[in-house]
């Protein structure tokens, strides 16, 4: 197989790591840079054309990230164990692009042929530059997700502040070129803005992974190798999806059962939000992978994790609060008026988003998949019904619903974690 005709590639022994903290910390902030940019496209592009435009665009985007969950089917998770296990990263790179590729094409065209079949004129994008925007955005942003678990898994996570940060600020300076070029641009049009971060992102990653290891992609379909990454990632994938879906689903809901204009009220507010909530998504990644490397020190790791994602996420929420209006007036009037609560209130739920992200983390390490995944199932099903059921009473009321109901899921989840890490701790006397 061309995989195995990579013998230059280093291999994860070989490799400088950098600690754990280092890694969290270079990721939050790639994260948080790639919010703020994120943030800086949504006002330029609020100014730039209508809120129905807006909404469409972010239903769009909101349906690329929900296929590049899918797509992905844990292979990052997969590479993260692999590679943790002292496989080589060369052959495990490459059964995985050739997956993600397969799957994230099929998964972009799917959504795009059951968007013809399923809208209406008002809201279905039919224009060939949508698709095929729509398409590079799925693909590009599905490996990314592959290349940001492998650099973890090397130790290496804080490479992501370059690429999130290049990338945004290339996307952002598009969606302004067009605002001062062309007012009232299309939502396909602001779609290629959006994309072009995500293949700029794309390709500086893989100019990291050749510098360090000396990777050089060729996407293979091997069925062994594919067969053993799918074994470890797809369990993996789920709890992912529990994590993440309501998040992706609702401004899609929103912009199709309620109306565009509300999407787009809502989804500035949940974008800040998460911002807040990346540090213990983050660390939990970085716990996962640590715990994979050196299981013996379970409880600490744990521990030391919990406590830095709470002392990050707490910290840009209470940042997030304080600035709630004056950052939703960047997008006009009618956003600081009807979001700026719904901001404040969604900020506060990055403490019990923590302890899911700590219950899980723990659970992926001790191969427990099917308790987190019912569990994630539950508690998501749940929060996104609340927020979805108070919609018409606008962004505030979503929100609300939206921080009780993950409120309680978090609390039955923080006992169930307690329980677990008390037996770890009489299984290791």
């Amino acid at each position: 197989m061309r995989a195995e005709r990579a013998p230059a590639v280093s291999g994860p022994s070989t490799v400088v790591r950098r600690s754990a903290l280092h890694s969290s910390i270079g990721l939050i902030v790639a994260k948080a840079a790639a919010t703020g940019t994120g943030f800086a496209f949504w006002i330029v592009a609020a100014r730039a054309t209508t809120d129905h435009e807006v909404g469409l665009t972010t239903a769009a985007v909101s349906a690329v990230m929900i296929c590049t969950q899918l797509a992905v089917l844990g292979t990052g998770s997969a590479v993260i164990v692999s590679v943790g296990r002292g496989e080589p990263p060369a052959r495990v790179l490459n059964s995985a692009f050739g997956i993600v590729g397969v799957t994230g094409t099929v998964l972009a065209l799917g959504f795009l042929f059951l968007q013809l079949l399923t809208a209406d004129a008002e809201t279905a994008s039919t224009s060939i530059l949508f698709w095929f925007t729509f398409l590079a955005a799925v693909v590009t942003g599905t490996l990314c997700t592959v290349l940001d678990q492998t650099l973890v898994a090397l130790g290496r996570g804080a490479s992501a502040t370059i690429r999130y940060t290049v990338s945004g600020v290339l996307s952002f300076g598009a969606a302004a070129f067009l605002a001062w070029w062309r007012n009232g641009a299309a939502a396909d049009v602001l779609m290629v803005c959006w994309t072009f971060g995500s293949v700029v992102a794309f390709l500086i990653g893989l100019i990291q992974l050749r510098r360090l290891i000396g990777y050089r992609p060729r996407p293979s379909l091997h069925l062994a190798h594919g067969r053993s990454l799918l074994v470890l990632g797809v369990p993996n994938q789920l709890i992912t999806l529990t994590e993440r879906a309501p998040g992706l689903v609702l401004p899609l809901l929103l912009a199709h059962l309620v109306s565009p204009a509300t999407a787009a009220y809502w989804y500035p507010a949940w974008m800040m939000a998460w911002a807040a909530y990346t540090a213990p998504m983050l660390m939990g990644i970085v716990q996962f992978s640590e715990g994979v490397r050196d299981p013996g020190r379970l409880i600490s790791t744990v521990l030391r994790s919990f406590r830095w994602s709470l002392a990050f996420g707490c910290l840009a929420a209470i940042v997030l609060a304080a600035l709630a209006r004056p950052l939703l007036h960047l997008l006009g009037d009618n956003y600081a008026d009807s979001s700026t609560v719904a901001l404040r209130l969604l900020a506060v739920g990055v403490v019990p988003y923590a302890v899911l992200q700590t219950y899980n983390a723990v659970c992926r390490i001790r191969g427990r998949y099917v308790e987190p995944i019912l569990v994630g199932m539950t508690v998501g099903t749940t929060v996104s019904a609340a927020a979805l059921l108070a919609a018409d009473r606008g962004a505030s009321a979503m929100a609300l619903s939206f921080l009780v109901a993950l409120t309680a899921g978090a609390a039955v989840v923080g006992l169930r974690l307690v329980a677990i890490l008390r037996r770890v701790r009489q299984e290791a006397q």
